[in-house]
């Protein structure tokens, strides 16, 4: 059976991430793992999180949840921290106020991808999908603006992060050897995204399009809180991977974008 990590990187949620929690417990797929790593939060994740892992324990079909609470340097040494623990095939990252879409999501994901059908060592290096945006009640609000395409590379993300990091679905053994650039603050997921395609590509692995809708995002996330900082630092993303020409033009292609619109 392909397992899938779940890691879910919390401080201070208390607010949003019942629903997280939810969404996971009440997954039909059962070969889940679910790694909450906290920051040595001061309100009651922590206890909601004690509690979640409970109910997992103590249920037939309960997934196995792994909690790590203590101070970090930020999100992406956290999810550092969750990379290294994590022990399933593909792993994803669902922070705190983000979901999977009803209950069989991870079921479909698998079935879309016929997972099944490959040999191990021929998993696809990525399984991706679509976003829903909601807001902080998880109420629905739109589709994700930039979609992904119906054919995957990293060369892709010229043009936008255009697969949301909760839709990413990267082969565990090649995010363990590809941890995220704690130099970044706020866009170490576009840079670790493209790294894991890349690697994928040399080992002569496929980008596999679910064709579905995978993941629930939260509207009001860092990124979005700091959107000018955010934006100079994909740009040296860009210009790390694609070089300072190309950079250039698509940002300017990005601007007439906004203009026209």
């Amino acid at each position: 059976m392909i397992r899938f990590s779940i890691v879910t990187i919390t401080y201070n949620a208390e607010k949003v991430l019942e629903r997280t929690l939810n969404s996971v417990l009440h997954q039909t797929y059962e070969g889940v793992e679910h790694l909450i790593v906290d920051g040595a939060s001061k309100d009651n994740t922590l206890l909601m999180a004690e509690r979640y892992k409970e109910q997992n324990d103590t249920s037939e079909n309960g997934h196995k949840v792994i909690i790590l609470s203590e101070p970090d340097h930020g999100i992406y040494d956290a999810m550092n921290k969750g990379l290294t623990q994590a022990s399933g095939d593909y792993i994803v990252f669902l922070n705190a106020g983000d979901c999977l879409p009803d209950a069989h999501t991870l079921e479909e994901i698998v079935h879309q991808s016929r997972l099944n059908q490959y040999p191990e060592n021929e998993l696809p290096g990525v399984l991706y999908g679509n976003t829903n945006i909601v807001d902080n009640e998880g109420r629905f609000l739109h589709p994700r603006r930039l979609q992904p395409p119906a054919k995957l590379t990293w060369k892709s993300f010229r043009h936008g992060m255009l697969v949301c990091h909760q839709a990413f679905y990267a082969r565990t053994d090649i995010a363990k050897n590809t941890q995220y650039d704690t130099r970044y603050r706020f866009s170490a997921d576009v840079d670790w995204c493209i790294r894991v395609m890349r690697e994928s590509e040399r080992m002569g692995l496929t980008l596999c399009n679910t064709k579905m809708v995978v993941a629930n995002y939260t509207e009001e996330g860092a990124t979005t809180q700091h959107h000018s900082e955010s934006l100079k630092e994909r740009f040296h993303v860009m210009r790390r991977h694609y070089g300072l020409l190309t950079t250039l033009a698509m940002h300017a292609w990005f601007f007439i974008r906004a203009f026209l619109k």
